[in-house]
């Protein structure tokens, strides 16, 4: 049997690609890397970059580039049977890695590496490589004696397989309620796009009338226009227990000691290590100095918006109560107050908005931005194969005609699909021997599909959502970097990862980005500058509010990290409600099961790290606000980003980076002013 995964090709062959190729494949992959490890380090030394550090690089990559399209195709077309395939080899992997990181003589070859006299000689992507993989080796527990060494590999493998598992069950539990509606008075309120969307949705089940599921375009739907309380209360409910022991799925795919057990094993992890708790070992590659200074970040933050969401709150409920008539609002109806608030206040209908942004015309518009910024130009490439219809397939080249990196785009919700937005790596750019190998991105979201002839019509915050996953994918694919360990966003200090994503949403705001990525869906007509301004002006609505949320998010995850007792368990929901205490304005229901189904801290990457966001936005405010000084096109301050930020990597600190295009250090002054909290100095 030919195995696509074990071919040498330029992308993946996704339609070839079966369930059945996994295990075989990345067993096979394993043990060919294993036994070239073995192979590069016994002839004992002298080590260099290129006898040493190459070949890792050459081995890294292609087990990457086979696992690349598996774990991907398991995000967006999930069947049991690829599921299956995917958990069988999560344990080789992380064994495999945790193996690694352990190799004592491995870890002594890079070690010889940093002492010969020759390393300041190196480039300064090689010693950056070498340096960050000696924390590395640290970091996977390479000085720990062998009973631990050996613990520390299971925890490795179990928090592998607990985070997967958190994830399917929130797939799992996202798909596994609907709401079948055959009386349309129940749909009062809704835009008449949200009925067109269940009806195809019905359709497609061969039932009459719509169909509404918890897949975010359909919830969001219903909370924000739905004039019936009571389907509110329905889709709130079943949403906000999604995976938990509450709802009406209650116990199905429980998520409560799946939390449990990846706090205590990722606290054990870092004890191990001779970290406190884990919060500080997540810092250990991260930019923030020390767990005091994070949580002392988010609470000034959080001092800062409290006026303000205190303010937000007390207008909306008033405006509930005394103009809709809603009698003590419930965690149903705030979204809807919401948005009746907003069109009472500014005229500003999200339904009128999304008529000027059809998401061809926005994905085209994305495409002039990032030409006019950054002089390069995006064409899509037909013929290549992809996972579903839907996914598109993009070259990115600069002026010269250079091929500078490529993605596929795709950009629906649909089932089978995890739900959020991501950019994730098909392929890392590197050079070899004959040639640079081409970054290649994965750019997913779940925006509401085109339904019937009308092409799909994005919120704006979805239009921000594409910006963001855009920027991250500049960064990975704009890359300069020829060395994989820093190439694109490896080696970025987490928390700095997100500023070129948020840096790209600003140009949502801008009236000559705006020019190029709306347009009337039927008649093409610009962007009213009317409606602009109401946009403008509406801007800050309830960011008071918005802050808050994001802080509370921050802030409890952080806390379970950094406050865990193993004698008194995760106690998840106390410390939720400790820091709700300290930063909310809105307390939801007893029932609500939020962490259940917050797949960032649980099942991704932001374990301790959740706060990334606003710190990152610090940077991202500050960068953008050069562009506001020079012009928000200034072809000089593009290429400063370009080159700084965009092309860099993880090849050097972030701070260093940051200052090198801005000139100086961050000032949180700027993301004060964009969330419109300035004036409270």
């Amino acid at each position: 049997m030919t195995n696509p995964l074990l071919e040498s090709q330029e992308l993946p062959a996704f339609s070839r690609i079966e369930p059945e190729h996994v295990l075989p494949a990345m067993t096979r992959l394993i043990d060919e890397s294993r036994r070239a490890i073995d192979t590069l380090l016994a002839s004992g030394g002298p080590h260099t970059w290129g006898n040493l550090v190459e070949p890792l690089e050459d081995i890294d990559d292609r087990i990457n580039r086979a696992w690349s399209p598996v774990s991907h195709l398991n995000s967006v077309v999930n069947s049991d049977e690829l599921r299956e395939a995917y958990n069988a080899c999560l344990p080789l992997l992380s064994e495999y890695a945790t193996e690694v990181g352990q190799n004592d003589a491995l870890y002594q070859a890079y070690h010889s590496l940093a002492e010969r006299p020759d390393f300041a000689l190196l480039d300064r992507a090689q010693r950056k490589i070498i340096e960050n993989a000696l924390r590395d080796f640290r970091l996977s527990g390479v000085a720990l004696p062998a009973e631990q060494k050996q613990r520390f590999k299971d925890i490795a493998q179990e928090l592998s397989k607990l985070g997967s598992q958190f994830q399917d069950n929130v797939l799992d539990a996202t798909q596994g309620w609907t709401r079948h509606i055959d009386d349309e008075s129940l749909l009062a309120g809704l835009p008449d796009s949200a009925k067109a969307m269940a009806a195809q949705a019905a359709a497609a089940k061969n039932l009459p009338g719509w169909l509404f599921t918890l897949e975010f375009p359909s919830y969001i739907a219903i909370m924000t226009h739905a004039d019936n309380r009571e389907l509110r209360r329905e889709f709130y409910t079943a949403y906000a227990t999604r995976a938990s022991d509450q709802g009406p799925n209650a116990g199905t795919w429980d998520n409560t000691a799946l939390m449990e057990k990846l706090l205590a094993l990722r606290h054990e992890e870092a004890q191990l290590l001779g970290f406190g708790n884990f919060a500080e070992l997540s810092l250990a590659t991260k930019m923030a100095p020390s767990t005091g200074d994070v949580v002392e970040f988010l609470e000034h933050l959080a001092e800062r918006s409290l006026p303000h969401g205190r303010r937000d709150l007390a207008e909306l409920r008033a405006f509930a109560e005394g103009e809709l008539g809603i009698d003590g609002p419930d965690a149903w109806d705030w979204t809807y107050a919401s948005e009746k608030l907003r069109q009472s206040r500014y005229q500003l209908s999200e339904e009128i908005v999304r008529a000027y942004f059809p998401a061809p015309r926005v994905v085209k518009g994305l495409f002039a931005v990032v030409e006019t910024l950054f002089g390069v130009h995006v064409e899509e490439r037909t013929g290549v194969d992809v996972w579903h219809p839907d996914a598109k397939y993009y070259e990115i080249r600069d002026t010269t005609g250079e091929l500078r990196g490529a993605f596929f785009l795709d950009l629906y919700a649909r089932a089978k699909k995890r739900g959020g937005a991501w950019m994730d790596e098909c392929v890392t750019r590197r050079r070899l021997a004959d040639r640079v190998q081409t970054p290649v991105a994965y750019l997913t979201c779940n925006f509401t599909p085109p339904t019937g002839d009308s092409p799909a019509l994005l919120r704006h915050g979805e239009v921000q959502t594409l910006f963001h996953e855009f920027g991250h994918g500049l960064q990975h694919m704009l890359t300069r970097v020829d060395h994989l360990g820093v190439s694109g966003i490896h080696g970025v200090e987490w928390d700095a990862v997100e500023l070129p994503s948020q840096f790209m949403e600003n140009f949502c705001w801008e009236p000559e980005a705006l020019a190029l990525i709306s347009g009337h869906y039927e008649t093409g007509e610009p962007l009213p500058k009317a409606l602009l301004d109401k946009m403008i002006a509406a801007r800050n609505f309830q960011s008071g509010m918005q802050i808050l949320r994001q802080l509370e998010f921050a802030l409890f995850d952080f806390r379970i990290h950094l406050d865990y007792d193993p004698e008194r368990g995760g106690r998840i929901y106390p410390i939720l409600d400790e820091v709700r205490e300290k930063v909310a304005v809105l307390n939801p229901p007893p029932f609500n099961r939020f962490p259940h189904s917050f797949s960032h801290i649980f099942g991704g990457g932001y374990a301790a790290g959740y706060y990334s966001y606003k710190w990152a936005e610090v940077l991202s405010s500050d960068a953008f606000s050069l562009f506001e000084e020079r012009g928000v096109f200034d072809p000089e301050t593009g290429r400063g980003f370009l080159e700084n930020i965009l092309e860099t990597g993880g090849s050097q600190n972030a701070m260093d980076l940051f200052v090198a295009f801005r000139g100086r250090e961050p000032s949180i002054d700027a993301l004060l002013r964009h969330s419109g909290l300035a004036e409270a100095d």
